[in-house]
């Protein structure tokens, strides 16, 4: 069950936690790297790094979130940072077993590997993370620019209407065409073309997996979507953490990279990316590679392959 983007990789399947949850994986005995997607992606968001990753010396994990992709909807009909969490935790220690790893994400999937670095304290190594929801420690943070209104982010009505918003997108080509939208309006001009965009975004279009996926924006807003209590609240993560952002990326609230050096006490970086927007490991990807190799050389040893 290979698919023609998973160059030296395949996709494998657990479900340790009650349900199907797909994964890429490549380079077997390596360092475990677990890469984690934001919205709207799937793993196909790392085609451009997999290879390259798992030929330094890691071993990749890229799974596809709970109603993501290849993955089920959540059993339980939750869809928010801890759930993702625990799941990931499930498949990496439990499933393949892994005592520690060195975990990446951005957007959403940024969040959950800083719930899973200190859900499980000593699980993960190293951090990445690239534009993603940080935690606000308000006496550390005065000084920085707010976020701006809720009402005013993009989650806003995925969060507060999410069965409206589906109703809405009642077709498969218009399921698409929303979650293409975001790609065009978050990269950097030129960093994808159609091709891309609909490789990107033809996953979106199964009518409960789109659905599923406003769960993390419902949890912002309505308690009864959270599985279970935050761990990330107000917290500085003592994971040695490597940071990058996009200067071209106008999801992220203001001050992104100052705000992150404060939750990372620990931190290289951070690295601002010219001519990238949000989705930094596609549109940074020889980069973003370089960095993380870099980043972790001291755990690769003798496995780099030059």
């Amino acid at each position: 069950m290979t698919e023609d983007w998973q160059s030296g990789a395949h996709l494998a399947v657990a479900s340790g936690r009650g349900f199907r949850q797909a994964f890429v994986h490549a380079g077997q005995g390596g360092v475990p790297l677990l890469l984690v997607h934001g919205w709207p992606s799937t793993s196909r968001i790392w085609k451009r790094n997999i290879e390259k990753l798992s030929a330094g010396g890691f071993e990749v994990i890229a799974p596809d979130l709970r109603g993501y992709g290849g993955s089920d909807v959540g059993p339980d009909g939750f869809h928010d940072v801890p759930a993702h969490s625990r799941d990931l935790h499930s498949l990496v220690h439990d499933h393949l077993g892994h005592e520690r790893i060195v975990a990446a994400g951005f957007d959403l999937g940024g969040a959950v590997v800083q719930d899973l670095s200190l859900r499980f304290p000593g699980f993960v190594a190293r951090l990445v993370v690239a534009s993603c929801p940080l935690p606000t420690i308000p006496d550390a943070m005065a000084h920085l620019c707010p976020p701006p209104p809720l009402a005013s982010s993009h989650g806003y009505r995925p969060g507060t209407d999410p069965d409206g918003l589906a109703a809405e997108l009642a077709t498969s080509e218009a399921r698409i065409g929303y979650v293409a939208r975001h790609y065009e309006a978050w990269s950097y001009p030129g960093a994808f073309d159609p091709e891309d965009v609909d490789f990107l975004a033809s996953p979106f279009a199964d009518a409960s997996k789109l659905r599923a996926s406003f769960g993390t924006y419902e949890s912002i807003f309505r308690p009864a979507a959270r599985s279970e209590p935050t761990v990330m609240g107000g917290r500085r993560n003592p994971t040695r953490t490597l940071i990058l952002m996009g200067l071209a990326d106008r999801v992220v609230y203001p001050d992104f990279d100052r705000k992150a050096a404060i939750v990372f006490p620990e931190h290289v970086g951070p690295i601002l990316l010219r001519e990238c927007g949000h989705f930094v490991p596609w549109e940074a990807c020889d980069i973003f590679n370089d960095l993380v190799l870099m980043f972790c050389a001291d755990l690769l040893g003798d496995r780099q392959a030059g």
